[in-house]
């Protein structure tokens, strides 16, 4: 059992959790994610990023979205609950190098991931400029964290609610045509995001990492979930990754797999907002 020492609401569907793993805060590197069960018995296992971690107090943060029933029954949590089983840290640390300069594009809860993989950049001696992104204000995380680590922090949303109004790949862009290009890009997020600021990068030769976060069981290449297409090989994100050449991604095939339990997410998301006004209203017709 693991002990929930603090939880944090960040918007709406968003939050922050510090939980007692004392093992993984000790070992865990840029990079690396873990696989979290809520129930002793039965339940879902979920790999989640880490996005912190305090060797000194043994506790590690994750951030994650309710979408399904394990992340709505984990936000019910509170601090002195438990959380039944956490497995890591898992998968390969980033590749930190001092290379010049690098840019890391953070896109919605992608930016949580970001953080220690721009705490590490800059203290390899490079010079890292952040790129956040997210649809409007509310939904803007880690950006007082970051301001406090990077040389550089540009915010963008899509409806112009704060920073620019535009999407990352616009003043990443930029800084590719500019007169300091990135020797590195790193790019945290929605997959459609990641794919499009491989893309951007693409025309210019710019080294470029994706962070995956696919379909995932077990956490140790058995089960075949995560596999992913890259260069024409199959790759499996848990222990190959879960990052990658962002060059040599098969998204559209990646995006395609990550939609089978789409439905599933979407009625179990469903059931934990349902109004209770409704619920009373179809009680009374059915007794009628």
């Amino acid at each position: 059992m693991n002990k929930i020492l603090g939880k944090e609401q960040l918007s709406d569907e968003v939050w922050r959790m510090d939980i007692e793993v004392p093992h993984i805060a000790r070992e865990r590197k840029a990079g690396q994610f873990l696989i979290l069960q809520v129930d002793v018995d039965f339940g879902e296992r979920i790999p989640l990023t880490i996005a912190n971690a305090n060797p000194e107090t043994g506790s590690i943060t994750i951030v994650f979205q309710t979408v399904g029933a394990t992340t709505h029954k984990l936000a019910q949590l509170e601090a002195g609950d438990t959380v039944a089983s956490v497995l890591g840290p898992l998968g390969r640390p980033t590749k930190i190098e001092k290379v010049g300069r690098v840019v890391c594009v953070g896109g919605g809860i992608g930016v949580a991931p970001l953080y220690p993989i721009v705490q590490a950049q800059k203290a390899a001696g490079n010079h890292v400029t952040v790129i956040l992104g997210a649809r409007n204000k509310s939904l803007i995380i880690f950006e007082k964290e970051m301001r406090e680590v990077a040389d550089e922090v540009i915010v963008c949303t899509d409806d112009g609610s704060y920073g620019r109004k535009c999407v990352v790949t616009v003043p990443l862009k930029d800084l590719c045509e500019s007169p300091t290009p990135p020797d590195e890009v790193v790019a945290i997020g929605p997959p459609i995001m990641m794919k499009f600021c491989a893309e951007t990068t693409r025309p210019y030769g710019i080294h470029t990492v994706v962070s995956l976060n696919t379909i995932m069981v077990d956490g140790t290449g058995m089960c075949g979930g995560c596999r992913v297409t890259v260069g024409g090989e199959t790759k499996f994100v848990c222990v190959d990754g879960p990052e990658f050449d962002g060059h040599k991604v098969d998204f559209d095939n990646m995006m395609k797999r990550m939609k089978a339990y789409k439905g599933v997410e979407m009625r179990a998301h469903d059931s934990f907002h349902v109004c209770n006004l409704d619920v009373a209203a179809r009680d009374l017709e059915k007794k009628q």
